[in-house]
């Protein structure tokens, strides 16, 4: 599984690369905090993998990066994607890196 750090997503997001972000969070959680992009909660992934992009690469986001890593091997192993980056350490990586004034959780 391919992984991207917070700081190369910062970088990529400041080149204004294409990207698609995907956080499977659950709503309360991404409520607290998150980085915009497609909120499919990891349940729901069943039914709304049509929502992920297949033309760009897609970084997969969640807490701390357990569940964005079950989410790929579910899209790649089940429904054949091989675009997927796991951004490492998760939504908390990001906070305590790359945005201090995130809110943690």
């Amino acid at each position: 599984m391919e992984e991207i750090t917070a700081q190369e997503l910062k970088q990529r997001l400041g080149r204004s690369d294409k990207l698609q972000l995907v956080d499977v969070r659950e709503p309360q959680e991404f409520e607290i905090c998150n980085l915009g992009g497609e909120l499919i909660p990891l349940g729901e992934l069943p039914r709304q993998s049509g929502r992920i992009r297949r033309d760009v690469p897609v970084v997969v986001i969640c807490h701390h990066g357990f569940r964005s890593a079950q989410a790929i091997n579910y899209l790649s192993q089940r429904l054949g994607y091989d675009n997927l980056l796991n951004l490492k350490g998760g939504i908390h990586a990001w906070a305590t890196q790359i945005d201090p004034t995130m809110a943690v959780y």
